[in-house]
């Protein structure tokens, strides 16, 4: 279940990436209801919306960073023909390291973010990103399977 919502997570934060370079309007679509959906959830008012989301999305944009970076090694070990030990070492370190440095970042920007939310609203941020992956979760359950 981890690894899943691990997954939807990078998936999601991709998404916003692209979206923000005007590349699918499908990730801009799935960014706007990300960003209603926590604008509602948390309660921003519209002072605190112009604060918070270009913060937010600078948070998003770094985390995508240091999981496509371990990613980029990962794929150059696994296009090898023979990796040694020492590269898929290099290269897993770089996967595990990934998350370690995305709660990094989520704890730098969670400082940042208690200067402009409440306590309360810091908690629901949480689970309005949560909410959000489970209702992509719910949704890519009732998608129709492609061919």
């Amino acid at each position: 279940m981890k690894k899943l919502l691990t997954l939807c997570l990078v998936t999601l934060t991709a998404t916003i990436a692209l979206a923000q370079d005007g590349r699918s309007s499908w990730a801009n679509d799935m960014l706007e209801a990300k960003h209603q959906m926590i604008i509602e959830q948390v309660g921003l008012t519209p002072s605190q919306q112009k604060q918070f989301m270009p913060l937010y999305e600078t948070m998003e944009r770094e985390i995508f960073q240091a999981n496509s970076d371990a990613r980029t090694k990962a794929a150059t070990v696994g296009k090898k023909a023979n990796p040694s030990d020492s590269e898929y070492g290099q290269a897993a370190d770089a996967l595990s390291n990934a998350k370690v440095k995305e709660g990094e970042i989520e704890a730098r920007y969670h400082e940042k973010f208690a200067k402009i939310l409440s306590k309360k609203q810091l908690f629901l941020l949480k689970q309005a990103e949560n909410n959000f992956t489970r209702s992509m979760l719910k949704g890519k359950k009732r998608a129709p399977k492609r061919d």
